[in-house]
């Protein structure tokens, strides 16, 4: 246990402490460390990406073209399967958390560091769709970082069969996404035991069951996926747009709030300014997950017309986490009055403020959208569990079937306790498997940004690919 407290304080502990002005101290933990000089690196290769190209990815989004592997998906079902395990209880607890903790400049720094992690998100995928290869077991194409990591270490450098690396990403992935689930299991039960005092055994059950219907089933994850992902997204946006208009003459206080806290004298004096930075930082990066190899899983599978166009569709995906989906949580929180919220934090004060701009429908909406944020993250996690696992015990139906039947099993352990060693064990594997992915993210990123000069030397050329 020492061991492990001692990797997880190296990856999410403050590393280097940075004092400030006023006696705060900016805390840099190791994972910040590598994203955010990562993220500025390929913003700077990219030629700043995100802003250049942002039309393109709305085009190619809703382009929506499929390719010809009858058994694939396409480009825009790979951003919905990315989408979902993106789109979390992150965004909602999370982001009251980072408020909470950093108050309201924390937003601004949350959409910068999205703006630099949909720079990381384009090479990840570009790089999964380079080294993709065809899957024998479900159809389509598999991939990702162990598989890029593995032809970066063994087909270039000529080293042995498998590559370590490759190995410790993928175990670290499955042991991440094994903690996620039992988190998930705990927040809905929890959500729908507040809300509609349900036992959690019962809702964990119901879970338990409708998810393995869909996850045992061959070709149902995406097919449920393209259905839940879209409508979830749009609910949550569009009620939120209601409480934006409903009170629409503090939308100027609260913007003026978010850049002032962000940057303001008040709270460098007061000793502050660090935990807005950092809490603002880390919930961009967390949330979005450009960088640890997650998203790439699912960017593989997609049979699409040429690879920069799935990075695209994956950086428009931070797009859609951050700069939506984060966003609209801040707002509702931001427009509750401060003395309704003070002293609350997590599900409590994010179910406050629902109550109070849309009174107990607003408690009853967020828990829904909770279990139809967390359910869909259970269902992505395990279609990005499968490149992964093929990689480590070869292409057999056994493998894949009993880790599926693991997930289920934390599913409904975290249902019915929390159990706290395991929430970190899942920090421990998303952080490892950050630290494998950018080992090779960085020598192969030239190849991303080879891919996107052609891309564009296409569109220069009027050629649509």
């Amino acid at each position: 246990m020492d061991f492990f407290y001692a990797i997880y304080n190296i990856l999410w502990g403050d590393l280097i402490r940075i004092p400030l002005p006023g006696g705060s101290v900016l805390g840099l933990s190791l994972l910040v460390l590598i994203l955010i000089p990562a993220g500025i690196y390929f913003t700077v290769r990219t030629r700043f990406l995100p802003f250049r190209l942002f039309p393109e990815m709305l085009r190619i989004t809703v382009e929506n073209r499929k390719g010809s592997e009858k058994e694939a998906i396409s480009g825009v079902q790979a951003l919905i399967v990315s989408t979902a395990t993106r789109v979390g209880m992150g965004n909602l607890v999370g982001v009251v958390a980072a408020i909470s903790a950093g108050g309201a400049g924390a937003v601004f720094w949350m959409w910068a560091i999205a703006l630099l992690g949909s720079s990381t998100a384009f090479v990840e995928a570009t790089l999964a769709q380079l080294y993709k290869e065809k899957d024998p077991l479900y159809g389509g194409y598999r991939g990702g970082p162990a598989y890029y990591i593995h032809s970066y270490f063994v087909k270039e450098k000529g080293k042995s069969r498998k590559s370590v690396l490759a190995i410790l990403f993928a175990i670290s992935g499955l042991i991440c996404w094994c903690g996620i689930s039992q988190v998930i299991g705990n927040s809905v039960s929890s959500a729908f035991a507040n809300a509609f005092h349900i036992p959690p055994i019962w809702t964990t059950v119901f879970l338990v069951i409708l998810a393995a219907v869909i996850v045992l089933r061959k070709h149902a994850t995406v097919r449920v996926l393209d259905v839940m992902v879209p409508v979830m997204a749009a609910a949550y946006f569009i009620i939120t747009i209601y409480i934006i208009v409903t009170n629409l003459g503090q939308l100027p206080g609260v913007f003026e709030r978010i850049f002032a806290e962000a940057f303001g004298l008040r709270q460098a004096v007061a000793g502050g300014i660090g935990a807005v930075i950092m809490n603002g930082a880390k919930r961009g990066l967390f949330s979005n997950e450009a960088g640890s190899g997650s998203a790439p899983c699912a960017a593989a599978a997609a049979d699409i017309s040429h690879p920069a166009k799935e990075g695209l569709l994956q950086a428009f995906g931070v797009f859609i986490d951050t700069l939506v989906i984060c966003s609209c949580t801040a707002m509702i929180m931001l427009l509750t009055p401060e003395e309704l919220t003070a002293g609350l934090e997590g599900m409590d004060l994010l179910q406050v403020s629902m109550r109070y701009h849309m009174g107990e429908f607003g408690v009853v909406f967020i828990a829904v959208i909770l279990w139809l944020f967390s359910f869909s993250t259970f269902i992505g996690i395990l279609f990005y569990a499968r490149p992964n696992i093929a990689y480590l015990f070869g292409d057999n139906w056994l493998s894949q079937t009993l880790y599926k039947v693991l997930a289920l099993i934390m599913l409904f352990i975290g249902g019915l306790a929390a159990y706290t060693f395991v929430w970190d064990l899942g920090d421990v594997g998303v952080g490892l498997m950050t630290v494998f992915n950018m080992i090779a993210l960085v020598p192969l990123g030239s190849k991303a940004v080879e891919s996107l000069r052609e891309y564009e030397g296409h569109l220069a050329a009027g050629k649509r690919v």
